[in-house]
């Protein structure tokens, strides 16, 4: 009796004359068996790998969307798919736009491999290739084709390291250039103005999170592009996400409108008419390898090797020496700042550190919100300033108030983040100035703001303050006194 044609479906699926893929006229099962394997880089709609092994003549196949794991335990879909020909595991090349599984196709590893168990519902095969290695198991979870790949021993690589679940990211203390002595020592970059966040890419998902170490992965869709780009690399990034005007400038007011969005459908749509810009600056894991313990000078060099550009991120540039030019540049193109690092320094996860210096052309000060004034005039009967403080001993210090720069938008947000945390008394530790006989409403001191001011007055009040907005990605422990 004739034995099954297992490439039926294949070829059902592909036309010779529009396709260079392979089309043999029948496989030949009487080769030998379970030796042979490959791992296929697949750009098609969405990027994926496809790992074929090869089995009574044919290449049977698992397309990958993450990528294989690399740790115990660990559990990916893995979609089965059709018998691929022998032929295939050489094949790469450009598959046409609007044929089946149009897009590049390229070999990715290449090896043979030991068959553990091979049933319907059970395969366990121990693969040795240049990339992969390792012992794996695949088994159907949802019908015939929704299956799961799962790595079972531990990576053969002693020195692996898995992608931790979270970094704090390193902070920098406010301060003066260098002296020009120290300044070869240094590097220097421009100072963003956006919002902090530790970018993780495993198994081509990308995930965010802010300083405060809140998932803000989907109120930024459009950055999700990262992920794939990255292909099977696994990284940690650390970088700013910022909203650019018009003039190619971060513009912090305009991120306003972005940074607080959870709704998924409202993100998706603002991701469109107002996209941000994930601006990347450090590396701090790759590819198994933690890189916190390398010198900032070793650092910037890898992250410039493994990331690529894309249309909504971008690593940014540094300088080795020439502080005082950096700082010039910036103010010319009217930037908040530099930060200065030490070329050897490592990087130290959740510490403000003295190696890294903030350098501003912009005085702005994070502060915590005690309280509110009611307002006069169109602003009677709401909020007409903010009462601003900063965290000592069990309360705040109250540095000012702030009314300018808040527009009606942001009074009606302002409202309702404040609402439901009032309190009877004040959380600071001081009784502050007369209020021209308006009585305070105290509020519990949870939320953060962000103020830019002309200076510091002599009773250690902010001078001509302006609003310009919360900071959800900081806890009102995280803010100090930047006037130094």
């Amino acid at each position: 009796m004739p034995s099954p044609d297992r490439l039926a479906t294949y070829r059902r699926k592909r036309r010779a004359d529009r396709t260079p893929e392979p089309i043999p006229d029948q496989h030949d099962d009487s080769a030998e068996h379970g030796s042979v394997f490959v791992i296929q880089e697949h750009h098609a709609r969405r990027l994926h790998w496809d790992l074929r092994l090869e089995r009574d003549g044919v290449l049977a196949s698992w397309a990958v969307p993450r990528g294989l794991p690399a740790v115990p335990g660990e559990s990916r879909l893995a979609v089965h798919t059709e018998d691929h020909p022998m032929e295939y595991l050489t094949f790469h090349g450009e598959i046409p736009a609007g044929e089946y599984g149009g897009g590049s196709m390229t070999v990715y590893d290449t090896g043979t491999y030991v068959t553990e168990k091979w049933d319907e519902r059970h395969v366990i095969v121990d693969l040795s290739g240049e990339k992969i290695t390792g012992r794996y198991a695949l088994f159907p979870v949802e019908g015939d084709k929704q299956w799961n790949i799962r790595r079972l021993d531990p990576p053969s690589d002693p020195d692996y390291v898995a992608v931790p679940d979270r970094i704090e990211p390193m902070m920098a203390v406010p301060g003066e250039l260098p002296f020009a002595r120290e300044d070869a020592t240094w590097a220097y970059e421009m100072k963003w103005d956006g919002v902090r966040a530790i970018g993780t890419v495993e198994g081509t998902a990308l995930s965010l999170r802010s300083r405060r170490g809140s998932d803000i992965t989907s109120t930024y869709p459009e950055l999700g592009g990262l992920g794939i780009a990255m292909g099977a690399l696994d990284v940690v990034l650390d970088g700013e996400v910022v909203r650019l005007g018009a003039d190619g400038r971060p513009d912090f007011g305009a991120l306003q409108h972005r940074m607080h969005v959870t709704d998924v459908s409202r993100a998706r749509k603002l991701a469109e008419s107002a996209p941000v810009t994930y601006l990347i600056f450090d590396l701090l894991h790759v590819a198994g390898r933690s890189a916190i313990g390398l010198p900032y000078e070793q650092r910037r060099a890898l992250l410039a090797d493994v990331v690529p550009e894309g249309p909504r991120w971008q690593v940014t540039p540094w300088w080795s020496g020439g502080g005082a030019d950096v700082l010039a540049a910036s103010r010319e193109y009217r930037l908040e700042g530099i930060l200065a690092k030490k070329l050897d320094s490592t990087y130290r996860p959740g510490q403000r550190s003295p190696l890294w210096r903030k350098v501003k052309n912009v005085r702005a000060q994070s502060a915590v919100i005690g309280g509110w004034l009611s307002g006069a005039g169109r602003r009677a009967g709401g909020i007409g300033s903010i009462l601003l403080g900063i965290p000592e001993g069990n309360g705040l210090r109250f540095i000012g108030s702030v009314g300018t720069g808040l527009t009606d938008q942001m009074l009606d947000d302002l409202g309702r983040a404040l609402r439901g945390h009032s309190r009877k008394t004040s959380p600071f530790n001081e009784a502050i100035p007369p209020t021209t006989g308006k009585k305070p409403h105290w509020v519990e001191p949870m939320l953060v703001a962000e103020v830019s001011y002309a200076e510091w007055g002599s009773a250690g009040r902010l001078r001509h303050p302006v609003w310009r907005g919360l900071r959800d990605d900081l806890n009102p422990e995280d803010v100090v006194d930047e006037s130094e």
